[in-house]
């Protein structure tokens, strides 16, 4: 536990940047549907991971990082949500479902770098 498993690639045009990846890595990709945002499943390799429709507008150039997000498994969402937050962490996308594979959810830490967490459940709906 406590491992980081996962990792987002945020897109303003996935499409795009499907073809990219596959091209330059081979990954392949798998649209997952009736999530709260447009989402693709990786698999690579080695880690798997997910490439998302951005939900925001992209950071400019030169302005600091702009990176991949890694998501860390935990034995308990709610309870490691409330740990965050009682540490100063802040919401930034609700514990949602991800269809028969996990809890996943997305916080900013002290410093506003987005991380996820998720507690795998092959009954999450």
């Amino acid at each position: 536990m406590n491992a980081i498993i996962y990792f987002e690639i945020q897109s303003s045009n996935p499409q795009r940047d499907t073809a990219f990846y596959t091209s330059a890595f081979g990954w392949t990709f798998e649209k997952v549907e009736d999530l709260p945002i447009e989402y693709y499943r990786i698999e690579t390799e080695g880690i798997h991971g997910g490439l998302l429709q951005r939900p925001v507008a992209t950071p400019p150039t030169e302005c600091g990082t702009n990176a991949f997000t890694c998501t860390i498994e935990v034995a308990n969402f709610d309870e490691t949500a409330a740990k965050i937050l009682s540490l100063g962490g802040i919401v930034a996308m609700d514990k949602f479902a991800i269809p028969n594979r996990c809890w996943q959810g997305y916080f900013l830490d002290l410093d506003n770098n987005v991380f996820g967490i998720c507690e795998m459940d092959e009954n999450a709906q």
